[in-house]
């Protein structure tokens, strides 16, 4: 309960993995705000708990035994009838572009690497399971020269609404990095990257980081 009294959103994970202590040291650095139904360790154990636990995100590694030797690829590709209410997070020791355009080519929502820290996969899952697409900053340009469009025309009135700070903010909110990294980049405050989001979403018509990242990819602004 917050302060408020209010409960707070918890969010339904499985976490696939096959290294059992991986799996055990990450479900003690998630948050509370994270509720961890299952675990597996191979892909046809995966695919197993995923359809009996029917989760809103799954923690997925890239590299995993089992099945046709297709790995996290392949746990979604046959977990496909659930895309529509459960989202995969990619979470690999890899920083391979093959790996990530594999992976979200099969439907995976985002794409983080184990260096980041327990809070900031808490948070990307939470942005995951609102519909957000999610990557390690460095990370994002292979999934834009993967699936960029040829480079459309920028309307100028379009840029025009935006000033030149929430500009900056946008190309960063697009390139995957977090409200915090952000707000550390341009050495302003969360609550002021919250606002010029905001105001960015309203002036462009938008509704999420997702439909942001990809008019700005589409606009070859990143």
């Amino acid at each position: 309960m917050n302060e408020a009294g209010t409960a707070l959103r918890s969010v339904r994970v499985v976490v696939v993995d096959d290294h059992t202590i991986f799996r055990s040291g990450l479900k003690a650095d998630l948050d509370s705000r994270i509720d961890v139904v299952g675990e597996a360790g191979t892909v046809d154990d995966a695919v197993r708990v995923i359809a009996e636990q029917r989760p809103e995100v799954v923690l997925l590694d890239v590299h995993l035994p089992g099945g046709l030797g297709g790995g996290g690829r392949e746990v979604i590709t046959k977990s496909a009838p659930l895309l529509g209410t459960t989202s995969f997070l990619a979470l690999s020791v890899s920083d391979a572009a093959e790996d990530v355009v594999a992976v979200i080519r099969a439907g995976a929502r985002g794409y983080v690497t184990k260096t980041i820290s327990g809070a900031e996969i808490s948070d990307a899952v939470i942005r995951v399971a609102d519909g957000d697409a999610v990557f390690s900053p460095r990370l994002a340009g292979f999934v834009l020269d993967a699936f960029g469009t040829s480079p459309a025309e920028i309307a100028d009135d379009e840029l025009d609404r935006l000033s030149a700070r929430e500009l900056e903010v946008m190309r960063l909110i697009a390139r995957g990095y977090s409200y915090k990294e952000v707000a550390k980049e341009l050495f302003i405050s969360i609550k002021t990257v919250e606002t010029h989001v905001s105001a960015v979403l309203r002036k462009l018509q938008l509704s999420s980081r997702h439909e942001l990242t990809k008019w700005a990819a589409e606009r070859r602004l990143l």
